[in-house]
């Protein structure tokens, strides 16, 4: 999509949170079905973080789990007994296949590689959508998904809850009241990976040995659209894919769309001109770093100056403002370095407040700007999305028209990580120019059978 009809595409998603107006309702399930009957949801992924999509549509019918492991199906059975009921399956295409008739909207939980396979397998069917944070793996896939949402018509969004809080709001709020004036220079952090924790495990060797698949999980499945050689070893499911880039986006793709998520949309930070890694410690090629910093170049966008945005991980850290009056700096969120005055997110891009406290008093005492955006009255991007199919409220604010050209800067960032030194990016030609062996990243190969929009490009 060039470059001019994206911008279009973010302008009218940020409209769409500052209306007040609701989407049409929408026919939902059978024919006939009032908008405000219940949805009949499937999920796909049912361990782990699904148990963030569980809560919010709890009231809702789950008609269908999906899992290429049989143990997680009863992973949040406690917690969530509406569970019991829902069709178990471990292929989402045969599900869809056989239930998609009973199914309104789908819930993506799985590792970032199916991410792309398995929300466009849902839409291409008429289905709604809410896929997990990282939107896709590559920038072609984030590129297509914007595509396939004008397409076929459906409710996106990306699970970045952050972005449905009230603080990211207020922050652009105060931005655009000149608060804290122009901002060239942006800083987000995070202490991870931590590796030897739930999500991370740093390997003896790799590739790691071959082990053997237990009987209980379909590895085949798992390792999906991805063109690998790696073999099933417990160091990728359960959970711990993350810090493998064949399958994971690093602690930047993990995090990034909560920290950056601030940045990005109140800066209009979409369409970098470079992504360099500035350093990084030793690690073996396809495995992401302990400690990483890059840098992202942005051009002037309307009235707002050329911008750099620097992320740093584990041990490397911003330098703290020299103004910061607020105790200990938290261990991760964003710097916004103003003319004027610097001002600070935290790891979910909420509680904004200007790095000098004796600024932020005297800011509170003389008045807030007047609200510009309209709070979120929902539970999360998953109560957000569902009150938008039914017609209750309006298109949720990290729809696909935000949440691509989004995980288009994510995906350059982690890019430079996973290649080294510094990548030049033509976004309105969707090509790498100063290194195009690299260019393979932009559109990754995929397995036979895997092959989801071609023809959404023609």
């Amino acid at each position: 999509m060039k470059s001019t009809n994206r911008r279009s595409f973010l302008k009218q998603s940020t409209a769409a949170v500052a209306a007040s107006s609701t989407l049409p309702n929408f026919f939902i399930g059978k024919a006939g079905a009032a908008p405000s009957s219940k949805l009949n949801i499937a999920h796909v992924g049912a361990g782990g973080i699904a148990k963030m999509a569980y809560g919010p549509s709890k009231n809702e019918n789950t008609v269908a789990l999906c899992d290429i492991d049989e143990t997680k199906f009863g992973e949040h059975a406690k917690s969530f007994p509406h569970l019991e009921k829902a069709k178990k399956f471990s292929d989402f295409r045969e599900m869809l296949d056989k239930v998609g008739d009973d199914i309104d909207a789908v819930c993506i939980n799985t590792p970032d590689h199916t991410h792309f396979a398995a929300t466009m397998e849902a839409m291409q069917r008429g289905k709604h959508v809410f896929t997990q944070k990282p939107l896709t793996h590559n920038i072609w896939q984030a590129r297509t998904l914007q595509k396939a949402k004008e397409k076929y018509g459906v409710v996106t969004v990306m699970g970045n809850q952050g972005h449905t809080y009230d603080g990211i709001r207020s922050l652009r709020e105060w931005y655009e009241a000149d608060t804290f004036g122009q901002v060239r220079e942006v800083h987000c952090w995070s202490p991870g990976p931590s590796y030897g924790s739930r999500y991370f495990r740093m390997p003896d060797q790799f590739p790691p040995p071959a082990m053997e698949v237990p009987s209980h999980i379909d590895w085949d499945l798992w390792v999906g659209p991805a063109e690998t050689d790696l073999p099933y070893n417990n160091l990728f499911h359960p959970l711990t894919w993350r810090g493998y880039y064949d399958f994971g986006s690093g602690i930047l793709g993990d995090w990034f769309p909560h920290i950056g998520d601030g940045p990005v949309w109140i800066l209009d930070l979409y369409d970098p001109i470079s992504a360099e890694l500035v350093s990084q410690t030793d690690v073996p090629a396809g495995v992401a770093a302990r400690s990483s910093v890059v840098k992202w170049e942005f051009e002037k966008r309307g009235t707002k100056e050329p911008c750099t945005m620097y992320w740093h991980n584990g041990t490397n850290r911003p330098e703290t403002p020299k103004d910061w009056g607020w105790g200990e700096v938290p261990n991760s969120g964003s710097f916004f370095i103003g003319d004027t005055k610097t001002a600070f997110l935290d790891n979910r891009s909420n509680n904004p407040r200007l790095t000098s406290k004796e600024d932020m008093i005297a800011f509170k005492e003389a008045g807030f700007p007047a609200e510009k955006y309209p709070r979120v009255k929902a539970d999360g991007p998953v109560g957000e999305w569902i009150q938008a199919i039914k017609g209750e409220g309006p298109e949720p604010g990290s729809n696909f028209d935000y949440a691509a050209p989004f995980a288009e800067t994510t995906c350059l960032g982690v890019m430079a990580m996973r290649a080294g030194g510094k990548i030049e990016w033509d976004a309105k030609k969707m090509k790498i120019t100063n290194r195009p062996e690299l260019n393979s990243l932009v559109k990754e190969p995929v397995r036979k059978g895997w092959e989801y929009g071609e023809d959404l490009w023609s």
